[in-house]
């Protein structure tokens, strides 16, 4: 008994250490991610600079699909995500922003999904899913992820919000 724990704990381990591996996690086909940093900010509010960036979100998405919306529980992203989340009748879904990669992966599978993050979480799924430098870091840099139907993954970057 103590063997059989000892290895499926061991197998656990070795699980979650491949989830922090660079190219780790794939995107299923059919998937397609917006990455976005939240808007400007000092401390935890965002700035007028900051609020228009999250209002501007709204347009640099539009006439794109949108099934989910995914950020930490922060003040700063949650503000972010907010208009888009009115404008789409959508709810910002929590999700924690340590080690975010499989669980985003897991959950916008087959699905067009929006994740409103930071430095760390974003560099973590940018590693996680192998992408291509650089990761979408500055304010108003928008990355679209899309995993094709054979499961090649392309990147697509764009800009927008006040300069």
């Amino acid at each position: 008994m103590q063997r059989r724990a000892f290895v499926i704990l061991g197998a656990a381990f070795l699980a979650g250490c491949a989830a922090g591996t660079p190219g780790s996690v794939r995107l299923r086909p059919g998937t397609t991610l917006y990455i976005v940093r939240h808007g400007d900010r000092e401390g935890e509010d965002l700035t007028a600079k900051g609020r228009q960036r999250a209002q501007a979100l709204v347009g640099a998405l539009e006439g794109m699909a949108l099934d989910a919306i995914y950020a930490p529980g922060i003040k700063r992203n949650l503000d972010t995500a907010s208009p888009i989340a009115a404008a789409r009748g959508l709810e910002v879904m929590r999700r924690p922003q340590e080690n975010p990669t499989a669980r985003l992966a897991r959950e916008a599978a087959g699905k067009a999904a929006l994740w409103v993050g930071n430095k760390g979480n974003i560099t973590a799924i940018w590693d996680g899913l192998g992408l291509p430098d650089p990761a979408p870091l500055n304010y108003g840099d928008l990355a679209i992820v899309r995993a094709d139907a054979t499961g090649g993954v392309t990147v697509e970057r764009r800009v927008f919000g006040p300069k």
